[in-house]
Parts: C-alpha cells; sequence; structure tokens
C-alpha cells in the first residue's frame, strides 16, 4: 500500500488544490523579495530624512550602514534556512509553516514602527527587524520549495515548483509599484513650496514605514490557508510511516482520489516490517549516498547569488549616471526614479525569465537550463564589462539597459530558478527540507559577497574622485568581470555535479545511479506503516512525535 500511494501522488491529474497550493506557498517569496528588494530606494529616503544636507546635496545614508541593513536581512535568512529547515524534516512540514509566515508579518510591521524617530535607534531598529523577517523569510525557502514538490505528480512538479517561485518576480514588481503609487501620492499632497531637493517634509517619515507594513498583507492572506492545509502525503507515509492518515489527507485535497476505493483494492500486509534507515546527516553513510548532490545544489545556489545580488539589490548604483542629480530632484521624485527602474527591469527581464522556466522544465530539463542560464549571464556580463569604462558610461545608455536586462532574464530561465527547485527534488523525504535548507544557506552566504562586496568594489578606482562615503574599488569594469568569471564557474559546476531530475519521481531522484536503491521507498514497499510505527529524525534516532495532527 505504502508503494502505491506514492505511484498515486507521481500520477494525479493536476487539479484545484495544485494551483491553490502555488499561492500558498508563493505568497511566502512573493514577501520575501517585497521586503528584501524595497529597501533600495528605501535607503534613498531614509539619507534624506536622517542625514544631514552637505555641500549643496541632500543627505546620503553612509555606505556601511547600507551594507549593514542589507547583510544582517541576509543574515537572518541564512539561518532562518539552515533552522526551519531542520524542523521541517523533524516536526513536519505543516506545523512551522505558519510560523515563519506568521514571522514575516510581524517583523514586515515591525520594520515600519521602527519604535522611534532618531536616527541611531530608528536604525537599530530597522536592522533589528529586518533580521527577524530575514528568519522568517529564510524558513519559507525549504519549506514552500519542499511541499510543493511533494503535493506535485512527476510530470508538473518542476512547473509547480518554479511556479511557485516565480512570485518573487511579482514581488519585486508590487514592491516598485507600491512605492511609486505611494511616492506619486505624497508628493501630490505635499505643497510645492514646502519640498525641493534640499527640504525633505516630515511627512516622508511617514512614506517608508507604509512601503515596509504594506509588505505584511498578502502573507496575512493566505495565513488561515497555511495553518489548515494537510500535512504532505509524502512526509506522512515514508517519515511518519502512517499511510493510513497519508491517505485519508490525500482524500483531502485531490477531488478524484477515491480513499475507500484505494484502501479496499490496496492490501495492507500484516508481516514484519523492515526498520526504516538510521543513519543521520552528518554520518558516512548519508555522505556517500548524498553528498555529492548536496555539493551540486549548494555550490550552485552559491555561485548565482553572487552576481544575481550584487545586480538586484544596487541597480540604482548601476543606473545611477542615468538619474537625474540628487540636487535636481526631491525626495519623492527620488524615490520614484528608483523604484521605476526597478518596475522597468522586472517587466522586461526578471518575470519573463520566470514564466520562461515555468513553461521549458519539464520539456528541456534542470541541468540544461541551469548550464544555458549561468552561460549567458557570463556572456552578457562580459559585454557590459569590455567597454564599460570607455563606451557604456557616456554612450548609448539604452543598449546597457537592454543587456543589463538580458542577465536578468537567464539568471531566472535558468539557475536563479533552477537552484531552488532541484534540491526539492534530490534527497529523501527525511532529508528534503534540511538539505534544501543548507543550499539555500550557502546561496544567501553568496548573496551576502555580492550585494556587499560588489557594492564596496565597484566604486571608481581613481582615489582622488571616489563616491561620497566610498572607499576606492576596483571600478565596474572589473567588478563585472569577476561576476562574469563567477558565472562561468557555475557553468563548469554544473556539467560537472549536477544531475538531470525532470519526469522522474522524488524516490527515483533520490537515489540517483547509487546502487544502495530507494532507501524510503524500500522502506514503504516492504513494511506496514500504521501512526503507531516510529518515525525517524533526520539526524538519526526515533521521533517522539508518533501521532498525527
Amino acid at each position: 500500500m505504502g508503494l502505491q500511494i506514492l505511484t498515486a501522488l507521481d500520477h494525479a491529474r493536476t487539479q484545484y488544490y495544485h494551483f491553490k497550493a502555488i499561492i500558498i506557498a508563493g505568497m511566502g517569496l512573493f514577501t520575501d523579495s517585497y521586503d528584501l528588494f524595497c529597501i533600495t530606494p528605501i535607503m534613498k529616503l531614509i539619507g534624506r530624512i536622517y542625514y544631514d544636507a552637505q555641500g549643496g546635496k541632500p543627505g546620503v545614508t553612509p555606505p556601511a550602514v547600507v551594507s549593514a541593513i542589507v547583510a544582517i536581512a541576509l543574515a537572518g535568512t541564512v539561518i532562518g534556512q539552515l533552522v526551519f529547515g531542520v524542523l521541517g524534516d523533524r516536526v513536519g512540514r505543516r506545523r512551522v509553516y505558519g510560523f515563519s509566515l506568521l514571522l514575516m508579518i510581524a517583523s514586515s510591521f515591525g520594520c515600519g514602527f521602527s519604535i522611534c524617530r532618531t536616527r541611531n535607534c530608528v536604525l537599530t531598529s530597522l536592522c533589528f527587524f529586518r533580521f527577524m523577517l530575514g528568519i522568517g523569510i529564510g524558513g519559507d525557502y525549504p519549506l514552500s520549495a519542499t511541499i510543493m514538490s511533494e503535493f506535485a505528480n512527476k510530470r508538473t512538479r518542476g512547473s509547480f515548483i518554479a511556479a511557485v517561485f516565480s512570485m518573487q518576480g511579482f514581488g519585486i514588481l508590487a514592491s516598485s509599484g507600491v512605492t511609486m503609487a505611494i511616492a506619486a501620492a505624497f508628493k501630490r499632497a505635499t505643497k510645492p513650496s514646502s519640498i525641493n531637493p534640499l527640504n525633505t517634509p516630515e511627512a516622508a517619515d511617514l512614506l517608508w514605514r507604509i512601503i515596509l507594513m504594506i509588505g505584511a498583507i498578502p502573507a496575512a492572506v493566505t495565513f488561515y490557508w497555511r495553518i489548515t492545509m494537510p500535512e504532505t502525503a509524502r512526509y506522512t507515509a515514508l517519515v511518519e510511516q502512517d499511510v493510513v492518515k497519508a491517505t485519508n489527507d490525500m482524500g483531502k485535497v485531490l477531488v478524484d482520489f477515491d480513499v475507500r476505493t484505494f484502501m479496499e483494492t490496496s492490501q495492507v500486509s500484516g508481516g514484519p516490517r523492515r526498520p526504516a534507515p538510521t543513519y543521520g546527516l552528518f554520518s558516512k553513510q548519508f555522505m556517500r549516498r548524498h553528498g555529492r548532490n548536496l555539493f551540486a545544489c549548494a555550490m550552485a545556489w552559491f555561485l548565482v547569488d553572487i552576481p544575481y545580488y550584487s545586480s538586484t539589490l544596487f541597480q540604482s548604483q548601476i543606473y545611477e549616471p542615468w538619474f537625474p542629480p540628487p540636487d535636481k530632484v526631491n525626495a519623492y521624485e527620488e524615490v520614484y526614479n528608483v523604484a521605476k527602474f526597478q518596475a522597468i527591469i522586472a517587466v522586461a527581464s526578471t518575470i519573463p525569465g520566470y514564466f520562461a522556466t515555468v513553461y521549458f522544465i519539464e520539456r528541456t530539463g534542470r541541468r540544461k537550463i541551469q548550464l544555458m542560464g549561468f552561460f549567458f549571464m557570463a556572456v552578457f556580463l562580459f559585454a557590459l564589462a569590455g567597454p564599460y569604462d570607455r563606451y557604456w558610461h557616456d554612450h548609448t545608455k539604452g543598449w546597457f539597459i537592454v543587456l543589463y536586462g538580458l542577465t536578468f532574464f537567464f539568471s531566472n530561465f535558468g539557475p536563479n530558478t533552477t537552484t531552488f527547485i532541484v534540491p526539492a527534488e534530490l534527497f529523501p523525504a527525511r532529508f528534503r527540507s534540511t538539505c534544501h535548507g543548507i543550499s539555500g544557506a550557502s546561496g544567501k552566504v553568496g548573496a551576502i559577497i555580492g550585494a556587499v562586496g560588489f557594492l564596496w568594489a565597484s566604486q571608481q578606482r581613481n582615489k582622488e574622485h571616489p563616491s561620497p562615503g566610498w572607499k576606492p574599488g576596483i571600478g565596474m569594469t572589473n567588478a563585472l568581470i569577476i561576476l562574469g568569471g563567477v558565472c562561468l564557474i557555475g557553468v563548469l559546476h554544473t556539467y560537472l555535479f549536477t544531475p538531470e531530475t525532470k519526469m522522474r519521481s522524488l524516490e527515483e531522484n533520490e537515489s540517483g545511479d547509487s546502487q544502495h536503491g530507494h532507501e524510503d521507498l524500500e522502506n514503504v514497499n516492504h513494511g506496514t506503516f500504521t501512526s503507531s510505527a516510529p518515525s525517524v529524525h533526520p539526524l538519526g534516532g526515533r521521533s517522539p512525535l508518533q501521532s498525527p495532527l
């Protein structure tokens, strides 16, 4: 019966609950991108509000402060992915899924309130709540990917997980749209005589708080659905070893699944049960069976996040030559302009890249898309780097934007999406969430290197003319060449280590080419599972959580 229920999951037709699961899981990723990417225009506004104008130019948030606020959210994401990844395997995906969303909602509101209005207090409070927000966002990654992979059938699993991840693109677009709309509304409501490039109205302190707090609304809307959704059948059957409960849960979400008929036509043997595998995550047996795949996932995610986050979070730095000078626009106009360019990139390249992956992932395969994405990211980054100082900086701004946008298209129609999908398909059920969390945490370490490192490295090499508050760097040309080189390493890494997972069941993927076979599938196929059967912790040992919810 255990084998038959997994087969039923793999061959279930696509239906309403699959799309509902995409929305439930995707709203966490939507909130993730909204909160992480709205910080760019907000930092412009905070600089004008809390820092004094100098030399006839408006106040600017010091680079060290910008780096700290960005890095601390990403550091929280690393912790969240590791902690919630382990919890998802130890106590169940469903039991911690709602808590990660609740943490995101509370932290989003906390970022907006930020307790007080003095500079040091506001920045300290903002850092604290963005760290907590990062933990919630990080927790959502392994849980959303794992839940979607375990609910989906094998024919459309990749497309469904990619659809969940594509909500990031809509989060970026929503962040830009909300920022533009609110900035325009505040500008219209402000008397022209009370606003100029060097005079920021007091009401602007409310603007950035509203932008941050609105990010909690989409997540709050789906909170009830999260806490009422059933545990995935694969977790219940393979980790809790309760096939009867898994069958009943399937009947609640799959409308054409007849539980009574399935129970009558499936035999539940009463013979002895083969013990479940007991090796832990840090054992030699795990490394022999799954260590190569874990390295493949973690390193690929690390490599792609370096160029992706370096370019995405600081688009305004790259587009700065084409912005109106800060001393020529007021606070609301500057925020509007930064958000507008983010929206252009999202509509023209980011979202189309996600859609291309959703469409082609089951036709072309994960491995080929990841190889292609890394390769073309490298091509376009080198194209931007070669003539940057001599040509792009002073000429043909439109073509620069086109090439820059193509790097985002091929990152999303490439490794930025596939690195989210593949870790949810390769590992046994009792390690799936943990390994996805480890892979994602590795990626966010790369994001910190890319976002903070690239921000400083891209500064002009000429020590006599660095940007205010910055130290001389290696220059934009050299920084772009390094990012292109990272992408080439990603091509080589994918070719050598990344396996193909399309059109295969999760149990087939977990075994790969290993001679050991399907550890969880073998366990289900040879035994009888009821709610009283002990489950196995992903780190080894027996679980005290034997009764179903």
